[in-house]
């Protein structure tokens, strides 16, 4: 069984076969015959942890990836990658386009990388061509003769800032900003600009999409199509809300079986790797910590976790927080103990430049949130202190401290200690775009 993971930055579930309103029928051709998982989280809402939990079918802090890989965070064991384990098992492998896992495409071991490196000069036209060269690097790499099963990451930087121009194919004046982003004419025009690098990625995988047909492979090839984590709007990105660690997931199986349907059951991103080697056959590693999803896939259980779990400590700063999700609730929980917001999650676009000229930097933030999703699912209720929700919050607390426990997460042991110090900015260097506070 042949492999395409395609991957896009900061993406979230704003594409139209999650129901936002953006124009993406590539998506959608896809998402029609693939099994589409709508409550799928990531295990960080960070680019590098999400993409090596996601890889290693480990929690970042269990892989070692607490941050980004750009600012001095690795995996403990790149053998642990699902690259190098693959080629253990006589897969070629084959990256085109963006990583992060490791400070550089050769560590992860791939046997063909083509173009790996980001555009010298980073615009939102320049993540344009750089995302469709790419594209187009794996159309030949998918149409050549292979006396192996491969491999073959597609890795966009579309939808991360910048986004493209608006060129007048989304018009800002009949757009809504997402919730819950206030709605102005600033912010509408951001969101236009997010909708056009929605429609770079769609071009991308409809160009993917169509090689892989033309192949003569989609019956014996798995196509996947993810993304990091939320989009890079205030409260998403970098945050444990579900804006920031919900994330499209799409499954399309060889020759299109048991697609075109939605599953409801909760997801976690490192259930990715122990369902693939249940799908070829292969052997699941002893590290693995994700459930494979298989039973899902073919509808014969509608759930094969009662939660999930994510976690931040670095993007930027250093920012300590877990959660755990079920269907209902979730307990978000920090470890910082200074009770303000670290990362607004825009990554200083139009929409963080609102909200921080207009007062977030001034609120206080609760060291521990619980939310009742099927009532509030905006997250904006907080029920930690609420009596009749007391047994719930310790089941919850209680889980919460036996998952960090299993899992040997540092952050048990008290603060921790980034890698090199003087690749991160202090807590309230918002991003690199906005001054320190």
């Amino acid at each position: 069984m042949n492999i395409i993971y395609i991957n896009t930055h900061d993406t979230g579930t704003f594409i139209q076969p999650y129901g936002a309103p953006v124009a993406s029928p590539n998506l959608m051709r896809v998402a029609e015959e693939s099994v589409v998982f709508r409550h799928a989280f990531c295990a960080a809402p960070s680019c590098s942890p999400s993409r090596a939990a996601l890889l290693t079918g480990m929690a970042p802090h269990t892989c070692g990836m607490l941050g980004l890989s750009h600012r001095g965070f690795q995996l403990h064991d790149y053998g642990t990658h699902f690259v190098q384990f693959l080629q253990r098992h006589g897969y070629e492998t084959i990256l085109c386009g963006f990583q992060h896992e490791a400070p550089a495409p050769e560590m992860l071991g791939y046997n063909v990388v083509r173009n790996p490196n980001k555009p010298d000069e980073i615009s939102g036209e320049g993540f344009k061509a750089w995302d469709l060269d790419n594209a187009r690097m794996a159309v030949e790499e998918i149409g050549k003769s292979r006396d192996k099963p491969f491999f073959l990451s597609f890795g966009m930087m579309n939808t991360h800032r910048p986004f493209p121009d608006i060129d007048g194919a989304v018009n800002p004046d009949f757009v809504s900003p997402p919730h819950p982003v206030f709605n102005n004419r600033q912010n509408r025009e951001d969101t236009a600009a997010l909708m056009m690098s929605v429609g770079v990625v769609d071009e991308c995988v409809g160009i993917v999409w169509e090689a892989l047909r033309q192949s003569g492979k989609e019956d014996d090839t798995l196509l996947i199509f993810t993304t990091d984590h939320g989009i890079p709007f205030p409260r998403m990105k970098c945050h444990l809300y579900d804006t920031g660690i919900g994330v499209a997931l799409m499954m399309r199986m060889p020759g299109g079986r048991w697609g075109g349907k939605a599953v409801d059951g909760l997801v976690s991103q490192i259930d990715l790797f122990p369902t693939i080697c249940e799908l070829t056959g292969l052997e699941m590693p002893k590290w693995l910590q994700g459930t494979s999803m298989l039973p899902l896939i073919e509808g014969s259980s509608e759930a094969i976790r009662t939660a999930i779990y994510s976690e931040q400590s670095f993007h930027i700063a250093y920012d300590p927080a877990r959660c755990i999700r079920t269907d209902r609730y979730k307990l978000i929980q920090f470890f910082d103990g200074h009770g303000r917001i670290v990362h607004i999650g825009g990554d200083g676009g139009a929409t963080e430049r609102f909200v921080s000229e207009h007062g977030i930097l001034e609120e206080d933030r609760a060291e521990e949130m619980l939310f009742d999703l099927f009532l509030d699912p905006v997250e904006r209720v907080n029920l930690v202190h609420d009596a009749r929700y007391r047994d719930i919050y310790a089941d919850l607390a209680g889980r919460l401290e036996a998952w960090m426990k299993g899992t040997n997460d540092p952050l048990l042991h008290g603060r921790i200690e980034p890698s090199d110090a003087g690749k991160l900015d202090p807590p309230w260097k918002l991003n690199p775009n906005i001054p320190s506070q």
